[in-house]
């Protein structure tokens, strides 16, 4: 059996066929006709871009600070953002030192011969490298080894949204930067400057949101296959919340007041206060349809400008319905005369009560006097000559109690039967034009008293 090689003659073999390779590699990428310096002949000559810096000698670590140049979009349908940055990316390469005091800017397509950090970004749905003249990219060279990759790219990146405060909400979505293939061991991520890594958002402007606050953070991502370098950019959006009054809020309120304007309409004019509560019903549910076509269909959002439509659609139904309410009373109703004949009934029924339950009591009270008079002349018998039904009532007794009783049932009946009528007689109304002055109140206040309690809830909570 042939004994193994040493493992120091295997490294060897290693790096005698990458050299071969890249030797190889390198004359394939150098087209006809073009030549390296000879400062980059002599870094590359012997360089391996296949095996990262500080191979044996611990993890290589990958400073990064991001420059946002634009935030293009921002969608609450696709819950995700699209940002266009310039992601820049420092290390240092024992292998690329160099004699001198200048760095050296390469051309963006020599950085296929070197080796860079596999970062990508975790949420990204679709993401793009600009190309336009050629493709966007820095390669800086510093005599001490450190390399600086500098990327221009545009990506749309997923953002998970809080819409129950919608439009008074803020969102809080993040940028995530993560080593593909290269764990902890091998790669370490730092944010060069901490927070002040991260520029361009100061100056940013943006339709609907202001840039509220941003900060950044390191962590480790964990897999089934390790833990790998995690570097966070965290940023705060408010939304601007006054085109939403002038697109929403406003025309809704308005909508409430002109359904309000049928209360002083007098009420034999029907075509025209239905005509107002039909049309302001309609538009209001217009409206309502109109505000979620820019939202997601979640059934889990109910959002605060759904629960402020929702107000105002049901106080315009109200006004509807007080009228139909109005109207029905008129019918029955139609003028006060029967009001004044309906009060008189009720007077006459509560005297007829009266004059029953005094009858009732006068009866009973004259069974009771006439019981005692018919039993105080009577002597006592003595036990020899009592009869056999001596020592239990007798049938004159019991029929004497049977008033009484009779009286107090039929005294809890009356009472319950008045409290009824009274009932009935309150929540009749004596005047059907009295409803349309109950309503120019109290379907303001109430409508004010709402709005008070919805701002200071979605604003203060």
């Amino acid at each position: 059996m042939r004994p193994l090689a040493p493992r120091g003659t295997a490294f060897a073999v290693l790096f005698f066929i990458s050299g071969i390779m890249e030797d190889s590699l390198l004359v394939a990428e150098v087209k006809e006709g073009e030549i390296l310096p000879p400062t980059i002949q002599k870094l590359m000559k012997g360089y391996n871009k296949y095996l990262r810096p500080f191979f044996d000698n611990g993890p290589v670590t990958v400073g990064m600070s991001l420059d946002i140049a634009s935030i293009d979009t921002i969608s609450e349908i696709n819950m995700d953002y699209t940002a266009t940055i310039f992601l820049r990316q420092r290390w240092t390469d024992e292998r690329l030192c160099f004699d001198g005091n200048k760095s050296l800017s390469l051309d963006g397509r020599l950085v296929e011969l070197l080796w860079v950090p596999d970062t990508f970004i975790v949420d990204s749905k679709k993401s793009f490298l600009h190309d336009i003249t050629v493709e966007n990219r820095l390669i800086r060279i510093f005599p001490n080894g450190t390399v600086l990759y500098a990327l221009r790219i545009t990506t749309t990146v997923a953002c998970n949204m809080d819409l129950t405060k919608y439009p008074m909400d803020k969102q809080t979505c993040t940028l995530q930067l993560e080593s593909w293939g290269y764990n902890i061991n091998d790669v370490m991520f730092y944010w060069t400057r901490g927070n002040d890594s991260v520029s361009g958002l100061d100056t940013l402007r943006l339709a609907q949101y202001t840039v509220e606050d941003h900060y950044t953070s390191v962590s480790e991502a964990i897999y089934e296959t390790g833990h790998y370098p995690k570097l966070i950019f965290h940023f705060e959006l408010k939304r601007s919340i006054l085109y939403f009054i002038l697109e929403t809020y406003v025309p809704s309120s308005l909508l409430v007041v002109l359904s309000w304007v049928s209360f002083w309409i007098s009420q034999s004019s029907v075509p025209a206060r239905i005509c107002i509560g039909v049309t302001t019903v309609l538009t209001m549910t217009t409206l309502m349809m109109g505000a979620r076509t820019s939202l997601p269909n979640a059934n889990c959002f109910i959002k605060a400008i759904d629960v402020y439509l929702g107000i105002c659609f049901s106080f315009i139904f109200g006004a509807l319905i007080e009228y139909a309410v109005a109207h029905f009373c008129t019918l029955h109703q139609p003028n006060g005369t029967n009001a004044l004949m309906y009060g008189q009934q009720v007077q006459e029924c509560e005297d007829e009560m009266n004059g029953v339950v005094t009858t009732i009591a006068s009866n009973s009270t004259r069974l009771k006097k006439r019981k005692e008079t018919s039993a105080a002349p009577a002597t006592p018998t003595t036990p020899a000559t009592a009869g056999p039904g001596s020592g239990s009532p007798s049938g004159s007794e019991m029929n004497a109690d049977t008033p009484a009783e009779m009286l107090s049932h039929c005294e809890q009946a009356l009472r319950i039967l008045r409290k009824w009528l009274g009932y009935i007689y309150c929540c009749r109304v004596e005047n059907p034009h009295y409803i349309d002055n109950y309503s120019r109140m109290s379907f303001p206040l109430s409508f004010i008293a709402v709005n008070l309690l919805y701002w200071t809830y979605y604003l203060y909570f």
